[in-house]
């Protein structure tokens, strides 16, 4: 007998395997646990495997149900896209409020940019920049909390759709007459100096630790945490401190007349790789995606504060 199953079912199954559990799954598609359960328990008879497994706490997708994933995304984003392939609607009627997950870099950089950009298309829309907080993305982008988020976290489930909008790497802010500036950068000199370090989770040490203690022997004196990146810029220039920063921040803040000047590390420093991300069911959504693809352009077009040479890769 031929086992039979519907475009729902095999939706079920998507979340459950992206979702790796009967709760989370069911309230992606706003459905009873109850009912979920139930779609397991057809799913396993249907494809004659478990799907999920217990691994002590928690559940975790078997083989070969991991095996069905990318098939399964792509049947079931064409069949959705059959159902929401429409004419994009008259942008400039609408007064949709989008929410959007970002850190204070990127709304510095490009809060206002982003604003009048889509205000030109549509002139009833409102923009809320919801702050960066300890909490997974993916979770906001799941339920429905954010449209998009813009950062660079590592905690992005593997069904999360995203774009690269920018890179840029980390240079130091100091007083203008800073005495480093007249001695030199090394990495002696970087160390001999207090540092501030931005870490909305109060981290102490990063990248430039790793690089001082490894390549040089040399510890880094951070003497304090501010959570956001602009925390301390007003009141730099009252101390002898370094600030690490992000290069696109400070391409975006007038340094001269704030008396603070610049400098490149003397060494090499990763590259921090900055990206919008949302969930695959707003894919085919047409309000959405001019939402992203004008967040995109902004980005791109803003090309005076971004690295030399930066190129934008192709995307959605």
């Amino acid at each position: 007998m031929r086992k039979r199953y519907d475009l729902d079912l095999l939706r079920s199954l998507q979340a459950l395997i992206e979702e790796e559990g009967v709760s989370h799954a069911a309230r992606r598609l706003q459905m009873s646990e109850a009912a979920m359960s139930r779609s397991l328990a057809k799913l396993r008879v249907v494809f004659n495997d478990p799907i999920l497994v217990a691994s002590g706490r928690r559940m975790v997708v078997t083989t070969f149900a991991l095996g069905l994933r990318e098939r399964l995304r792509a049947i079931v984003d064409g069949a959705d896209s059959l159902l929401e392939e429409q004419d994009t609607p008259d942008i400039a009627s609408l007064s949709p409020h989008f929410m959007l997950r970002a850190n204070d870099l990127i709304v510095g950089a490009f809060g206002a940019a982003i604003l009048a950009a889509l205000r030109h298309d549509c002139p009833g829309c409102t923009l809320t920049f919801v702050p960066e907080t300890d909490d997974e993305p993916s979770n906001d982008l799941r339920e429905g909390h954010i449209d998009l988020y813009l950062g660079a976290s590592d905690d992005m489930r593997p069904e999360i759709r995203r774009q690269s909008i920018f890179p840029t790497a980390f240079r130091g802010l100091v007083r203008a007459d800073h005495p480093i500036l007249a001695e030199g950068i090394t990495p002696d000199s970087i160390a001999r100096y207090e540092h501030i370090s931005v870490s909305r989770r109060g981290r102490l040490h990063g990248p430039i630790d790793t690089v001082l203690k490894e390549q040089f022997g040399l510890r880094r004196q951070v003497v304090m945490v501010v959570p956001t990146y602009y925390a301390m810029v007003e009141t730099l220039r009252m101390t002898d401190m370094i600030l690490p920063l992000p290069g696109i921040a400070i391409d975006y803040l007038p340094i001269r007349s704030m008396h603070l000047a610049e400098f490149e590390f003397p060494f090499a420093l990763p590259t921090v790789h900055s990206f919008q991300a949302w969930h695959p069911r707003r894919d085919g959504d047409p309000v959405h995606r001019w939402l992203r693809n004008t967040v995109y352009r902004v980005v791109r077009e803003r090309g005076e504060g971004l690295p030399e040479g930066f190129t934008p890769p192709s995307g959605p």
